[in-house]
């Protein structure tokens, strides 16, 4: 069944006739997110390209935060995927500098706040559920390890994300995990680095169960407020130590 969907690409633009001979073979074959993909071998040979481009292919789908990589297990189909689907790719400036950090917290404000009023204004019971189990998982992370729950913590805003009922959220926020990771990497040499966030990721819970939008929306910017107090006090401290330096010049 897979070789006669897939067929050799023959094109300059090979990254791009990769995505789209899969975009055709999860389309024609009806994959669902939860499914697993051919493996990278497989799609390589019957595409007639290198895995390398096969890999390179499949790391633009991860970055949408289409699809996911298990180690050990292969390559699954994370959200729905269509023949007039739109790739938005973004470009990021790289740093751990307090203007490159708050440009991210900046957009990381308005995703949250409004993902997490969608979020309390559409949640199944179910979703509830779910999201309460992730916080519990990095409640007990924060503790066990002294508050270094950063795995967990995206986990949790990750179901926040997942349900607002716009896919979109999620996509946005994967293509962005390695910019937001910054934060958990001790910003500005702030060592407790998210520590004041702790308690509102309950509050925000409580707002999504209580299916209330507008207190949802004002625990995220709670939340968020923290983060920002964490990067002000991280550069004044920093600001106080080149001083400190250039006095002992």
């Amino acid at each position: 069944m897979i070789s006669q969907i897939l067929s050799p690409v023959h094109t300059s633009s090979r990254d791009d006739a990769v995505l789209q001979a899969l975009v055709g073979f999860v389309t024609d074959e009806g994959l669902v997110p939860g499914d697993r993909l051919p493996t990278e071998r497989v799609l390589a040979e019957r595409l007639k390209v290198s895995r390398t481009t096969v890999r390179e292919a499949l790391t633009r789908w991860q970055e949408l935060g289409l699809v996911e990589r298990r180690q050990g297990s292969g390559t699954y189909l994370k959200a729905a995927v269509t023949r007039n689907m739109l790739h938005m790719p973004l470009t990021l400036a790289s740093g751990n500098d307090f203007n490159s950090l708050m440009h991210t917290l900046e957009i990381r404000r308005g995703l949250e706040a409004e993902a997490a009023a969608l979020s309390a204004a559409r949640v199944s019971d179910a979703d509830i559920a779910m999201i309460e189990q992730k916080l519990i998982r990095m409640e007990e992370a924060f503790h066990e390890r002294h508050g270094m729950s950063a795995d967990e913590d995206w986990d949790f805003h990750l179901a926040v994300f997942r349900t607002s009922g716009n896919p979109l959220f999620e996509q946005i926020i994967a293509a962005m995990y390695e910019m937001f990771h910054r934060f958990w990497e001790h910003p500005l040499g702030v060592r407790d680095f998210g520590h004041a966030s702790f308690p509102y990721h309950r509050t925000l819970f409580n707002a999504i169960a209580a299916r209330d939008p507008i207190a949802a929306r004002a625990e995220a910017l709670k939340l968020i407020a923290t983060v920002e107090d964490d990067l002000k006090r991280g550069a004044a401290n920093l600001k106080k130590q080149t001083q400190k330096n250039r006095v002992h010049i």
